[in-house]
């Protein structure tokens, strides 16, 4: 059972990895096992302002590892869903969605990476607090040589958050930093000058200033130095106004998404090779599992195929350009009500890309719910059995099968189905035919957090009874289908494995 924490102290808990919240507040997380989520130092201060908290002391030394898996629970703790994010945005936006209330869980095992590169897993709260006491205790996030860093080659806008991500104002700029603190940003269009310096202490600021145009003039602030190495430097800076948090990220090369993406950069790099479903979360259902089989190969003229071992789906592309940055329009061809390809068929936002992954999301124009869709180089291997339901369906549909074996909790029961050949039919019916008897049953495939089920109901005709259940997929072939399941009682497991004649 996984335990969990009211929102307001899973807020608190985003705050301590960027400020301390007080001995009264941080009493909660003295419980080893409630199972909450801590969120990168980032996301934590973009709901800094929310709270009544007025420390401002960095701890920014972890990052977590994507994707997390949340457990939602209503205010009478029982659970309502979950939902998985990839991303520091898909987080922000699952808590931001959640009701007054609302309470949470993280689902361990995770992992974070610390400032030093070394990635450590942890497997509750308790662990997560100690490690960021830790590993905050050790220092900010500034290096000796900042200054050679800071001096040494181009740099990017890749994040600037003022109240809302406003990242796009500098797209196209190339910023250098000078050893005699100038500054430039150079556009094919326009150079605005600037300069740098760092305060006075142990571990400094860096001071920017761009002059008093927009939107340069959001730079000019006095920034605590996050992270520094050859690659990145993440800044922050917090209003002593309002209390409100800005970012500042620059890296080595612009950033690929998002509403700073080009969109021919991202049709090369989608047109480019194949790609396969890696995440597909429908209304909070993690439905993956329904394209594992699946190839895509986006073509260069705007068509797409998605093939598996016996089936291939068309459909088309598109790519736009909207307020939010790049969006890619799917269009796949539909057969019946509950083909899964249904889903794909959106104007999906690109939050980020690069040449191994693609991210996309989509907010419902009616509910409200968020959508997420992953595409990457290499196939999804979250899936017990894998494949997708409408192959597996199809499969079921074309022939005859016998039970090749048959174990129930350690007994090998196999013989009771000798001679017995089962006919499963498109319209969810199944007959189980022998010599001298017939016996009419149900089944449909489904997807689940697990991969695929098989649901069989024969109802009270012995010996096929046996089998009334919801059947884990472990493996499939065209002719061979290996069927599991844990009983709900004893825990013994059964298996059930179905050839095709």
């Amino acid at each position: 059972m996984n335990k969990f924490i009211s929102l307001s102290v899973l807020v608190c808990l985003l705050i301590f990895l960027v400020s301390s919240c007080t001995k009264e507040d941080s009493q909660p997380f003295e419980d080893s096992n409630s199972n909450i989520v801590a969120v990168d130092s980032e996301l934590g201060n973009l709901l800094l302002r929310t709270t009544d908290s007025n420390n401002t002391t960095s701890i920014d030394c972890i990052d977590l590892v994507y994707p997390l898996t949340f457990f939602i629970y209503n205010s009478n703790q029982q659970q309502t869903g979950n939902q998985t994010v990839g991303n520091d945005g898909e987080l922000l936006a699952l808590l931001l969605s959640l009701e007054p209330g609302t309470y949470i869980a993280l689902q361990f095992p995770i992992s974070v990476v610390l400032q030093d590169g070394t990635i450590v897993q942890v497997n509750s709260n308790a662990e997560l607090v100690t490690l960021i006491s830790n590993c905050s205790s050790n220092g900010g996030g500034f290096p000796s040589n900042f200054e050679t860093i800071l001096t040494s080659g181009s740099w990017f806008v890749t994040y600037f958050f003022d109240d809302q991500d406003e990242t796009s104002d500098f797209a196209g700029y190339e910023f250098t930093f000078a050893t005699n603190n100038s500054a430039q940003a150079v556009s094919t269009t326009n150079t605005v000058d600037g300069t740098w310096s760092l305060t006075n202490s142990n571990t400094p600021d860096l001071n920017l200033f761009f002059g008093n145009n927009d939107p340069f003039d959001e730079l000019d602030e006095e920034w605590d130095i996050i992270e520094a190495t050859q690659d990145i430097i993440k800044l922050k800076h917090i209003s002593g106004s309002d209390g409100s948090v800005d970012f500042l990220t620059y890296e080595r090369t612009p950033n690929g998404g998002g509403g700073n993406g080009n969109p021919s950069e991202f049709i090369d790099n989608l047109t480019n090779s194949v790609w396969y479903v890696n995440l597909l979360e429908n209304d909070g259902n993690n439905e993956t599992c329904d394209y594992v089989a699946y190839v895509f190969a986006f073509n260069t003229n705007e068509t797409v195929t998605a093939t598996s071992t016996n089936n291939t789906v068309n459909g088309t592309w598109l790519v736009t350009n909207s307020s939010s940055g790049i969006d890619l329009v799917l269009n796949f061809e539909i057969t019946g009500s509950d083909d899964p390809f249904d889903d794909l068929n959106d104007d999906w936002d690109v939050t980020s890309f690069d040449t191994q992954i693609i991210k996309l999301i989509d907010v419902s124009g009616g509910n409200g719910g968020t959508d997420y869709l992953n595409f990457g180089r290499n196939p999804y291997d979250g899936c017990s059995g894998g494949g997708n339901t409408t192959e597996l369906t199809n499969i079921f549909i074309d022939g005859l099968w016998f039970v090749q074996s048959y174990i129930d909790d350690g007994d090998d029961e196999t013989n009771d189905y000798n001679g017995y050949v089962l006919n499963f039919n498109a319209d969810g019916s199944v007959l189980a035919v022998s010599s001298n008897n017939t016996i009419s049953g149900i089944w449909s495939v489904v997807s689940s957090s697990n991969g695929l089920d098989v649901i069989l109901d024969f109802g009270t005709a012995m010996p096929f009874d046996e089998f009334n259940d919801d059947w884990d997929v472990d493996t499939y072939t065209n002719t061979r289908v290996e069927l599991s399941d844990v009983s709900g009682g004893n825990g013994g497991t059964d298996y059930l494995i179905l050839e095709k004649q």
